[in-house]
């Protein structure tokens, strides 16, 4: 990889990384220099630049930048509602943020009529979550390593005990049950007054683990059985990164509230939503002053996400995630038996949703490093230190593709018994 010289890349100083430990988190500082310290600089499609100019294949983010980075589409739309109205006043309605609704719902599953934008999907599901309570349904039904975001309410209902133990007390009637596992959803929504159910279709932090084919039918049966409160997580998996719109798109599922996010923004401005049945949103609609906030909505963001779901159709989102996934999971598959016997546990993914399951958060943190140092990034996994996640752009070109695939049988290949733990939290 050849250093870029760009001269119109701005320096950002030898500085930054001691400004960033005194002001920001020198534990942070700490294990960005595991991986060699890099400060990013600029970024552009697939491809993400450091300090010096090196580029990287961006396949982290947390799966933010399905649309690539800096994307013109959703570049130009945001530079011009920048430059004529980026916040609007609060006091009259405003149309960018109508269009935008009206395109969501336009796309979104059938009956998801209603749309709340908010800043971030943690944000998104504090929002669902008090729609819940305000139709009276106190009692929340979450699985086991689910993530739904880290404010008190979302870090209740994400069951992960050592990002929740800090925090306690959090919200009260929350149950825990299996992911995957309809039968202890049954006898959870059996033994108790009306509860919410909040989960996620393919479960993301957890590791990328994909339920059974019959699991989220059985969902929503379960849940119109027992007058459950649905709320589906789309936030990382929806708007074409499983190779479908939805991930719920081909199920009986009809939730009460849809939550979006991640490729809403375009990868330019932070943006996510709730969007709901009229039934459920019918609280919000009666009194619109129960659930504010200062940048809900905001032109912007709404600009952003209007070009966001335009640029689904102009560059073939779905068709190309569910093609380079499909390439990249094979791909993975084969360059596997270039590690060291039983390193490997498992290869999942659905489009462009990966995950590398190893038998030792060691090897994935070594597995990291040799990415690293073969110009492609990647993310572990919150919720399980063995996984890493890959979430590649679905705008990529063909030989970012064949470096993500060269990268990912050579990390395999340098592999070592003597493996690098990476600490992310678990201790």
């Amino acid at each position: 990889m050849q250093p870029n010289t760009d001269s119109t890349t701005p320096a950002l100083g030898a500085g930054v990384r001691e400004t960033y430990a005194r002001h920001l988190g020198g534990k942070l500082v700490a294990l960005s220099r595991i991986f060699g310290g890099q400060v990013e600089q600029r970024s552009h499609g697939a491809l993400v630049f450091d300090e010096s100019g090196t580029p990287y294949v961006n396949c982290s983010g947390y799966g933010v930048f399905l649309l690539g980075a800096t994307n013109p589409h959703v570049v130009a739309a945001v530079v011009e509602q920048v430059q004529r109205h980026p916040l609007s006043a609060r006091l009259f309605i405003e149309g960018r943020v109508a269009q935008a609704a009206e395109a969501l719902v336009g796309i979104t599953p059938p009956g998801l009529d209603k749309v709340y934008f908010t800043c971030s999907g943690a944000e998104a599901t504090e929002t669902a979550l008090k729609l819940a309570r305000i139709h009276g349904y106190r009692r929340v039904v979450t699985m086991s390593n689910g993530y739904h975001g880290r404010t008190i309410g979302a870090l209740s209902v994400s069951a992960r005990p050592v990002y929740q133990k800090p925090f306690t007390p959090l919200l009260p009637d929350v149950e825990e049950i299996p992911y995957n596992d309809v039968a202890a959803l049954r006898r959870a929504l059996s033994d108790g007054p009306p509860a919410c159910v909040i989960l996620e279709p393919v479960q993301g932090e957890a590791g990328v683990i994909i339920p059974d084919a019959d699991y989220l039918d059985g969902v929503q049966t379960a849940c119109t059985e027992f007058g459950a409160f649905l709320i589906v997580d789309e936030i990382l998996t929806g708007l074409g990164r499983l190779g479908k719109l939805w991930a719920i798109d081909g199920t009986a599922v009809r939730p009460d509230v849809m939550l979006v996010g991640k490729t809403l923004s375009g990868g330019v401005v932070p943006v996510a939503a709730v969007v709901a049945t009229e039934s459920a949103y019918a609280p919000f609609e009666k009194d619109p002053f129960l659930h504010q906030s200062t940048f809900s909505g905001a032109p912007i963001t709404a600009a952003a996400a209007l070009a966001a779901i335009e640029a689904l159709a102009i560059y073939d989102v779905v068709d190309e995630a569910a093609r380079i996934g499909k390439r990249l999971l094979e791909s993975f598959e084969a360059a596997a038996r270039h590690a060291p016997p039983d390193v490997v546990r498992e290869i999942r993914g659905a489009g462009l949703l990966i995950g590398i399951d190893f038998a030792d958060g060691g090897y994935a943190g070594e597995m990291m490093l040799g990415l690293v140092e073969n110009g492609v990034i990647a993310n572990h996994s919150v919720n399980c230190p063995t996984v890493i996640r890959f979430t590649p752009p679905a705008v990529i070109a063909e030989s970012e593709i064949a470096q993500i695939e060269q990268a990912v049988q050579r990390s395999f290949a340098s592999l070592t018994p003597a493996t690098i733990q990476l600490d992310n939290g678990q201790g």
